[in-house]
Order: C-alpha cells, then structure tokens, then sequence
C-alpha cells in the first residue's frame, strides 16, 4: 500500500535527507587512495551516533539479502554495484566507489548514494558515473502531480540508451517515508505514460544504476553484494524525492 505524506512529514524525512547527504559528502571527501572501507563504516557508525539517528541497514534481513545485514552503509567497488558489505580493502588509484545510505531521524527516512572515483579517474568509468547523475536528473525532472510512474523509469532508461547502457531492472527505486522500503517499486526502465499515477504527498527513492557492459547481475558469497555478471564497471545514483503541488522536490540535498 502506497502511504501519501503530508507536508509536515515531507518536512521532517527533508532533515532525514539533509543528514543523509551530508554524510555522504563527508564519506566522498575521505574516499582516498589508501583509506580502508572499515574506517569509512565507522565514520559513518560515529556519525549516526552523534546524531541520535537509526541506520536502516543495521539488522536488515529482506529475502534477498543473507541477512541481517550488519553494518550501516553500503560501499561497493569497481563492479559492485549494490549492498556492498565494507570489509578489510583499502581504496586503490582508479576505482570507483559507490556508497549507499539510508537513515532514521526521529522515525522518518531518508535514502541517497553517489559515485566517486578514486584519485586518477579512467574517462570511460566518468563518463559512466555522469551518466547516473545524467539519468537521475531526468527522472527527478518528470516526477510531476499528473505524471505516471513510467515517466520515471522511461526517463532513466533514455539516458542508458543515449549512453548505450543496458539496464537491468530487478533493482531500482521503491517508496520510503516511516521504512526504508514502501511502495511503490521504481523500475529503472518503463513506458511513460503508464503505471500509477504520480500525486503530492508521494515520496519515493530514485536510483539509476548502470553497468558498462552488462545487465545482469550476481552477487557475492557473503550474499549481499550485487556485481556485473561480467566484471564491468558500475556506478549507481539516488535522490529522495517528494512529489509536491509546486514539482519533485529533492529531500537529500546538503542544503
């Protein structure tokens, strides 16, 4: 069931989003060439603590994960894409780190990740990244009262095509608001003008992620982290949006 937000509540996930893309802008700024992912997950930890916030992803055991997930953001590298567990690994010159945060401020969600690329940036693995951002834009730009769900996903799936990504569609954008995953889903390729219609008060997650070479996808043996089936490079974009009475509204935004 789709739960609309009032827009006192929009307000309230908009400090959830604030706290989740400042934290964000910290994890890029720290990503360096011999930064261990373990010191990222407890800067993150520390932060949230601080804060008084709840990780969503701490204990989090959906049936597609080996759950419960037991740490408090994703950090996924080179072709991994989605879930990444932080584990012993210290950045390299040229990956590309993908970092996934989705928090609980006094009972309200907020979802966001970016792409970064470490040091020297190879300008195939940039363009990918700027092709998420790309995508993410457009489909944040259609997410309009009187819109469809489809426009979304047509959206993001325009942009692959432009850039000539496929796109795999078992994972994508969803709802949130008091749980980080609420209705609806939020494929990333669709038909505009179909599925449910967008209205003020729907708050929803917007996530393109792409894959260089590939669609499919496999995960790891610790049974959450989600790679390209062929070793490709990945980058992966989200946005907490509201859909309001004045257009989309952007909840993670620092400012």
């Amino acid at each position: 069931m789709v739960e609309l937000k009032t827009a006192a509540e929009i307000e309230r996930m908009g400090v959830a989003g604030r706290f989740v893309a400042q934290v964000l802008a910290e994890l890029r700024e720290k990503a360096e060439v011999g930064v261990n992912l373990l010191d990222l997950e407890k800067h993150v930890r520390r932060r949230i603590r601080e804060r008084g916030a709840v990780s969503c992803y701490w204990d989090y055991a959906p049936s597609f994960g080996r759950g419960p997930f037991r740490n408090t953001v994703c950090l996924s590298v080179n072709d991994a894409v989605l879930h990444g567990l932080p584990y012993d690994y210290r950045l390299r010159d040229g990956d590309v780190l993908t970092m996934d945060l989705a928090v609980s401020v006094d009972g309200w969600v907020a979802d966001a990740a970016v792409s970064t690329i470490v040091g020297t940036a190879d300008p195939e693995d940039a363009r990918l990244v700027a092709a998420t951002e790309e995508a993410l834009a457009a489909a944040v730009e259609v997410a309009r009262p009187g819109g469809r769900l489809g426009d979304i996903s047509a959206a993001i799936a325009a942009v692959a095509r432009r850039h000539g990504y496929p796109v795999n569609t078992e994972f994508g954008g969803h709802g949130l608001g008091r749980t980080m995953h609420e209705d609806p889903h939020v494929p990333n390729a669709g038909r505009a003008g179909r599925g449910m219609r967008l209205v003020p008060g729907l708050t929803i997650a917007i996530e393109p992620w792409f894959a260089r070479t590939t669609d499919r996808i496999i995960t790891d043996p610790d049974g959450w982290t989600i790679r390209s089936a062929d070793g490709s490079r990945t980058a992966h974009s989200e946005h907490t949006v509201a859909i309001t009475d004045d257009g989309p509204r952007i909840l993670t935004h620092t400012a």
